[in-house]
């Protein structure tokens, strides 16, 4: 049996921790006491950094910048602005109104001096004096060249085109006759002499050629395949012995091959297969196990060591902001409170009772007699009033009374008895009885 197919012992489920032995309880304890002794002070640095950095970036780099956006904007921002908006904008726009203007003036100027009397002098004197010119120009050309040659075309060259035409028909009839005979003497003469030539002498000898070409023909292709048969024949043949030949060859390197790769793989490869499955199983897996302990439990102690410096750090925190706010206490708050305690509330109610009550009461007292003071004056003035509407209109009559009041129904209301009525009717009928 190889080396390779022994039994090897079960490999631990995936998931599941190794059992620990005595050397990783030996390791681990020491690894973490050196690596909290050494994150400790990393640690409390890192949160000092840490709070540091965000004290300084709340406190100082963020309002700096702040007020340094405060101050670049009122040295730069706000005098560009209302430099542009009080001197640039409007001068700008004085500017171009004034050379909107200038180039309107230049263009009436331009135009009134170059464009207008060029355009007078085109319109009122070479335009009239051009067509004048021009009418008697074609005038003049038609009587000197149009004229004329209507004339000589219709008077000197429609005769003569005529007469040529006639001439020329006359000529083509007798051209035309004569091409006739011509042609009927050269196809007697040689027309009908080629084709009996062709018909009885060249088309018998033509079929009696093509006749023996194809008899040859046929002869030699039975020939050529009388030989192809040969040949394929022949070719089998070799084909079979050369692969006959071939699989003797190729059984006898494959028998020589499997001989050969038998003594390389039972002297070379099992010894060294051998061999590195020694090392790996006695040497490696060990070392590497070693090395995966120590990493493990270096990692684990780094990030028991971190936490716990957490926790170092952060009650270190909290104990020194309670020291720091206990001192700031004592050297700020509890003299504040002291004072304001001791002499701010008592100078307080000080002032309160001897200023700002007496104050406040004068005050009150001062604008009551002022109210009185105004309303008597008021009233004053609308008897004034009164006075001077009387004298000047006279009195206003009283409003008279009248003469009967309406007791048709009564001012409160009664409660109906046996004796009584709460009517008008039944009251005067009362009355009359």
């Amino acid at each position: 049996m190889d080396l390779e197919e022994r039994d090897l012992p079960a490999e631990p489920v995936a998931g599941e921790r190794p059992p620990e032995g005595c050397l990783v309880t030996a390791i681990r304890i020491p690894v973490r006491v050196v690596v909290l002794v050494l994150v400790v002070p990393v640690r409390l640095t890192w949160d000092a950094l840490a709070a540091g950095g965000r004290v300084g970036w709340r406190r100082g780099l963020v309002p700096l910048a702040r007020a340094t956006g405060h101050l670049l904007h009122a040295v730069f921002v706000v005098p560009a602005r209302w430099l542009w908006t009080r001197a640039l904008a409007p001068a700008a726009r004085g500017l171009g109104i004034g050379l909107m203007w200038l180039a309107a003036a230049l263009t009436w100027l331009g135009r009134a001096l170059f464009v207008w009397p060029w355009v007078a002098l085109w319109r009122y004197v070479l335009a009239p004096v051009a067509r004048g010119v021009g009418v008697a120009l074609t005038w003049l050309g038609r009587a000197l060249f149009v004229w004329p040659r209507v004339w000589l075309y219709a008077r000197v060259l429609v005769p003569l085109g005529r007469g040529i035409a006639w001439l020329a028909r006359g000529m083509a009839r007798a051209v035309g006759a004569l091409g006739g005979a011509v042609a009927a003497l050269l196809r007697v003469l040689l027309v009908v002499p080629a084709v009996w030539l062709y018909v009885h002498a060249l088309a018998p000898a033509g079929r009696a050629t093509a006749f023996v070409f194809k008899l040859v023909g046929a002869c030699l292709a039975l020939a050529g395949r009388a030989l192809g048969v040969g040949l394929s024949w022949l070719g089998a043949g070799l084909t079979w012995l050369g692969r006959g030949a071939w699989a003797g060859v190729a059984w006898l390197g494959r028998g020589v091959w499997v001989v050969v790769a038998s003594l390389v793989r039972w002297i070379f490869v099992v010894p060294a297969v051998a061999v590195a499955t020694a090392v790996w199983r006695w040497v490696l897996v060990p070392v590497g196990r070693v090395l995966g302990v120590l990493v493990r439990e270096a990692g684990d102690a780094l990030g028991h060591a971190w936490r716990v410096a957490g926790h170092v750090s952060r009650a270190v925190g909290r104990v020194l902001g309670r020291v720091l706010g206990r001192l700031l206490r004592w050297i700020f708050v509890d003299p504040v409170r002291w004072a304001y305690r001791s002499v701010c509330t008592p100078l307080g109610h000080l002032v309160r009772d001897s200023v700002w009550r007496p104050a406040a009461r004068a005050a009150g007292d001062a604008g009551r007699a002022a109210r009185q003071i105004l309303a008597a004056a008021r009233e004053s003035v609308r008897q004034a009033r009164v006075d001077v509407r009387r004298v000047l209109f006279g009195a206003r009559r009283a409003a008279p009374e009248p003469l009967a009041r309406d007791r048709r129904e009564p001012d409160t209301p009664q409660t109906r008895t046996l004796g009584s009525s709460t009517t008008a009717l039944t009251k005067t009928a009362f009355i009359k009885d």
